[in-house]
């Protein structure tokens, strides 16, 4: 499979979206949403775009505290983490007004229910002025609700959708390294529409034409690999 990253419709809503919360003047707010359900590559498109842009990355986890959540910024930036709370924030604060970065934020549905970590993420949103983007579930817009102050400062939101037809096609004729027919493709469309279970099949694809010496894919193979399994 070729090492490429494809810039789906959903990429390009990422890219765009980023580039107005960068874009936005001073007293504007620039919190961003990324939201959508699993295996459309939202986590795959922000790790990209964060190092591509050398944006601060944060995975949040379970029970993440707030002293976890700036220590793991304060990593992210390159400096070792002091230990009280508030000397992590102010750490943060200073650091990020000299050398002001985007602050990525994936798994936002995990610090919903950590009122404090929430709250954390708009202080340094308003005492630095540096863009944050949130990505997370489906239904993260609308728990997100809940923390008014923060919400009110989503000023850009972006909602990942299952792949288009057209979408499907330019990922697959990028990435596999075996010709796979229209036909297919158009088979594989009705039947997978996340990307982890699309990279898998373009695997096993190419597994199969290498075993069995052939030069391109048709809708019978694929049928085949599909439905029996």
């Amino acid at each position: 499979m070729k090492n490429i990253f494809v810039r789906t419709k959903n990429v390009k809503n990422f890219i765009t979206l980023a580039e107005k919360l960068s874009g936005k003047e001073k007293n504007i707010p620039k919190m961003g949403l990324i939201y959508g359900e699993p295996g459309l590559g939202k986590t795959h498109t922000a790790v990209w775009w964060a190092t591509k842009n050398e944006a601060i990355y944060i995975r949040a986890s379970n029970n993440m505290t707030s002293r976890w959540l700036l220590q793991e910024i304060v990593e992210e930036i390159g400096e070792n983490p002091y230990y009280l709370t508030s000397d992590l924030m102010k750490q943060c604060i200073h650091k990020l007004k000299l050398f002001p970065k985007i602050i990525v934020v994936d798994e936002i549905d995990y610090l919903i229910s950590q009122y404090k970590a929430i709250e954390t993420l708009r202080d340094l949103h308003d005492k630095t002025g540096v863009p944050i983007l949130l990505i997370g579930m489906g239904m993260a817009n609308k728990k997100l609700t809940r923390y008014k102050h923060l919400y009110d400062r989503i000023s850009e939101k972006v909602l990942f959708e299952p792949f288009s037809s057209e979408d499907m096609k330019l990922i697959i004729n990028e990435l596999a390294e075996v010709k796979i027919d229209d036909g297919a493709i158009n088979f594989i469309q009705t039947k997978i529409n996340r990307f982890r279970q699309l990279v898998k099949l373009i695997a096993t694809m190419e597994e199969i034409a290498e075993a069995n010496n052939l030069d391109c894919i048709d809708e019978k193979t694929v049928r085949s690999i599909v439905i029996d399994g």
